[in-house]
């Protein structure tokens, strides 16, 4: 007989029964309007398993003929009931080597026996597919008493797929490693795997009909709840949301990640949601911990940056504060030992942990927050100490970090001294505070701690060490320039130094410039102003080194041209070990050029002479000096810069100014009218324009010009020297010619005495009087040409004796036996000073002598005189 699979019918289609008495009785259990076992029947099932398999059935005459024909027959083979009624089945159906057998189980069938298999079919349209069915085949009886059968068929590939589908459903939900539960539409549980049972205890039995409140507290359920009615209610799906809850036994908050869709039956109908949940508690706690390593990273790395900018030990603590606060703390202070910040070498107090400390920074990003770090709160400046047995003095002690307990009722929940460590020297202590309603501090916190508090305390120890070689070179530099307010003959002088940084508080290194006002013979003067390129300790030893050059050779009465010649040979052989022998060798050897280290430096050197009022200029790559004349606007000498000292090769060249009385000269460094904001060009117009009065007091001007020029930049040392010219009278100078020839001897006698009684310097005569004879009788003796005598009174007396001799005098020992060669050595004893130098005609002989009065005494010729024997 023929096998037809078919799609599950309609209970109640009353085509669906058998003519027979079964098939009446069947449609009689069906009908929707049998209420006799207090049963509903519905004719629009909500679902069931029909709508998923394909079930179809007919019926069978008594000559085997097909005699109805269901509506599901009809969809599932595509022949009308029209066509198929009285078609034999074995013939339509069963493949022509199968129809023999087919046709026995027919005659049994109607027979009255029941069959059961599984049996091939073909459709018997052309192009139609094979099919495997399971026939049950039940025998009746007609109304007539004939033999008939009732047939239903179900595809068994339909079945077997359903059958696999049903399985890998149960693995899935069984074997899940996630935690899997099947909601319904009242939102309880209609299912739960074995993974969640095994989380929330007890048999997947065990949870049916509970609901998310069973495991979550009110909030997070309410809003579970809210969620699973959403999905019910809109189909959207939720993926990875986050819920928080607790499990059976066990105090630690869990966290899981869950995906929510909703659940459909087979007529599309929504009946439940889906929910699929894995536990992301460690996850969320390595997620922490990368959060928590990845701020602290960033932490480190603002503070590398922003950190030991500044040499400053108050605003390098400032600078960990701005760091720490509010990314770490939220509130925070550093206190650093007393000792450290009034310069000694090592602080004290280190064996307990409780000397003098002075809180230099704080910081709040809680309003109106204050610190207290002690027993009573420390306002900043303020210098204390901790007790012996408090944690912070304990940290100080052992140079580990520690926990403070929070005050009761108090803003802060919990605080952490770190002891400042640079060096395995203590420095300080750093407080950091978190207020209620923060984590508290942790193992990773207090390890960061430490460590952001070791980087600043290494820039606290440099910015101490650094402003203790500072303060070292400062007392170096300080030491090689004039002391206090120089003095000079003929000039009004002030001056002022001003290192770099030194207004702004910010520490830098010392640089090389200097000046110096060097007294001449003759009542002249010597005014210098150098700048040594470079900064440091080394720049201002070569600074000073070349001072001294400079000093050393105005002694020697050079030339300013020659003066800085030499200098500039000086200068060359400062950063060769062998000098400047070593220094030219190099030159002509590049290789060993490279080795030495190049000392480069400007220089003015400028020589004034009081008494005819000229002024001899000679630059090395220096700015020019300025001069204002009474009445006329300032203006810059145009003097020859030539080439800065250590360069060498180039000569220098001199320029002669004379200089009107009540002049105003001006030398300066470039670090007065040069900065990064203003241009070498605008600081000069500005600095020439600053110099508007000369007149004022010279102490005025100099405030006036630091103050107009914005001085205050720091970014460079300044120097400033300023010289009024006051010429020697003419009074107060005595010139005369002498012939060459013996009495001129007894003339110079002469000239001196009357010229010392006009200006009443009797006590002076007897001794002037006798180095004058000296010196003229040597000029006769040893000297050339014509002989020229000077006297010059101002704060001491000068005697000059010119001649065209250029053979400098020496003086020499003479002895018990010899007859002359005292002279000089007289001039020595009762002089207050002596000497000679080369002049353009010849040399000049002078000696000075101190005014009645002064500090420094007249000295008796007739002692001086039997010392010599």
């Amino acid at each position: 007989m023929s096998e037809i699979p078919a799609k599950a019918t309609e209970s109640e289609d009353p085509s669906d029964g058998a003519r027979g008495g079964a098939a009446a009785e069947f449609a009689a259990a069906t009908d929707p309007r049998d209420t006799t076992s207090g049963m509903v029947w519905q004719s629009s099932p909500p679902g069931s398993i029909y709508d998923y398999i394909k079930v179809a059935s007919f019926s069978l005459g008594p000559d085997g003929h097909v005699d109805q024909w269901s509506l599901r027959a009809e969809q599932i083979f595509g022949i009308p009931a029209e066509r198929a009624v009285g078609m034999d089945p074995i013939e339509a159906f069963v493949a022509p080597a199968l129809r023999e057998r087919g046709q026995r189980k027919m005659a049994e069938i109607l027979d009255g026996r029941e069959w059961t298999g599984v049996i091939p079919f073909r459709l018997p349209d052309p192009g139609r597919t094979e099919g495997v069915a399971e026939v049950y085949v039940m025998p009746t009886t007609t109304q007539d008493g004939e033999r008939a059968a009732v047939c239903i068929i179900v595809d068994v590939r339909t079945l077997r797929s359903i059958e696999t589908d049903l399985a890998a459903s149960q693995a899935i939900f069984g074997q899940s490693p996630f935690g899997f539960l099947l909601i319904d539409a009242e939102l309880r549980v209609r299912r739960a795997n074995q993974r969640f049972a095994a989380t929330f205890g007890g048999t997947p039995d065990d949870h049916r009909g509970r609901s998310v409140h069973d495991y979550l507290p009110s909030p997070e359920a309410e809003r579970v709840a809210a969620t699973l009615r959403r999905v019910l209610e809109t189909g959207e799906s939720i993926t990875d949301m986050h819920v928080t809850g607790f499990v059976p036994g066990s105090d630690e908050r869990k966290h899981w990640s869950v995906n929510l869709y909703r659940v459909h039956s087979g007529s599309g109908r929504p009946i439940g949601v889906a929910w699929l949940g894995t536990d992301i508690t460690a996850r969320r706690a390595a997620a922490r911990e990368a959060a928590a390593a990845r701020r602290n990273l960033a932490l480190l790395n603002e503070a590398g940056a922003r950190i030991g900018n500044s040499l400053d030990l108050e605003t390098t603590a400032r600078e960990l504060l701005d760091v720490v606060v509010p990314g770490f703390c939220d509130l925070a202070t550093v206190d650093l030992y007393q000792g450290l910040l009034v310069g000694d070498e090592t602080p004290p107090g280190l064996a307990d942990g409780s000397a003098e400390l002075r809180r230099v920074a704080f910081s709040s990003a809680v309003a109106d927050a204050p610190f207290a770090g002690g027993p009573a709160p420390v306002a900043v400046g303020a210098v204390h100490h901790f007790s012996f047995n408090s944690p912070c003095a304990d940290a100080l002690r052992t140079a580990r970090p520690r926990h403070i307990p929070p005050e009761d009722g108090g803003l802060i929940q919990s605080t952490l001294a770190v002891p400042m460590v640079a060096h395995d020297t203590v420095v300080g202590l750093a407080q950091f505070s978190r207020t209620k309603g923060s984590e508290p501090f942790g193992e990773r916190d207090r390890a960061l701690g430490v460590e952001l508090a070791a980087r600043a305390a290494v820039c606290i120890d440099n910015a101490r060490l650094y402003r203790r070689e500072h303060e070292r070179a400062l007392i170096l530099q300080r030491s090689l320039l004039p002391p206090g307010d120089p003095e000079a003959s003929g000039l009004d002088i002030a001056c002022r130094y001003m290192p770099g940084n030194a207004a702004t508080g910010r520490p830098s290194e010392v640089g090389g410039d200097w000046f110096d006002v060097i007294e001449l013979p003759g009542h002249r003067t010597a005014l210098v102003v150098g700048d040594v390129m470079g900064r440091g300790l080394r720049a201002a030893v070569a600074m000073g080194e070349l001072r001294t050059a400079v000093r050393t050779l105005a002694q020697l009465d050079l030339e300013p041209a020659e003066v800085l010649a030499q200098l500039d040979e000086i200068a060359r052989g400062l950063g060769a070990p062998g000098g400047i022998q070593q220094a030219t060798r190099a030159a002509r050897r590049p290789r060993e050029a490279d080795l030495s280290e190049v000392y480069l430096a400007t220089c003015v050197y400028a020589v004034y002479d009081s008494v005819t009022r000229r002024c001899t200029f000679a630059n090395a790559g220096h700015l020019p000096p300025v001069l204002v004349e009474p009445g006329e606007a300032a203006l810059m000498l145009d003097v020859p810069p030539g080439m800065p000292l250590g360069v060498g090769g180039e000569p220098f060249e001199e320029v002669e100014v004379e200089l009107p009385e009540g002049a105003l000269l001006a030398l300066y460094t470039d670090g007065l009218v040069e900065s990064r904001d203003h241009p070498l060009d605008e600081g000069l117009q500005a600095f020439v324009g600053a110099l508007t009065d000369p007149s004022q007091p010279l102490e005025d001007v100099c405030d006036h010009v630091l103050n107009t020029l914005d001085s205050h930049h720091g970014e460079d040392d300044i120097a400033l020297l300023m010289a009024r010219v006051q010429g020697l009278p003419a009074e107060s100078v005595g010139d005369w010619t002498l012939p060459r020839e013996p009495r001129s001897v007894g003339r110079a006698r002469e000239y001196a005495r009357g010229q010392l009684l006009s200006w009443d310097l009797e006590p002076l005569v007897d001794t002037t009087e006798l180095l004058v004879s000296e010196l003229v009788t040597n000029a006769l003796r040893y000297g050339e040409g014509e002989i020229r005598l000077r006297l010059l009174l101002d704060r001491t007396l000068v005697c000059e004796v010119w001649d065209s001799g250029l053979v400098q005098p020496r003086r020499r020992r003479a002895r018990d036996t010899d007859e002359g060669g005292r002279g000089l050595q007289l001039v020595g004893l009762l002089s207050a000073a002596w000497g000679s130098r080369r002049t353009p005609r010849g040399k000049t002989v002078w000696f000075e002598l101190p005014l009645p009065g002064g500090e420094n005494g007249i000295a008796d010729p007739a002692e001086a005189l039997l010392s010599l024997f």
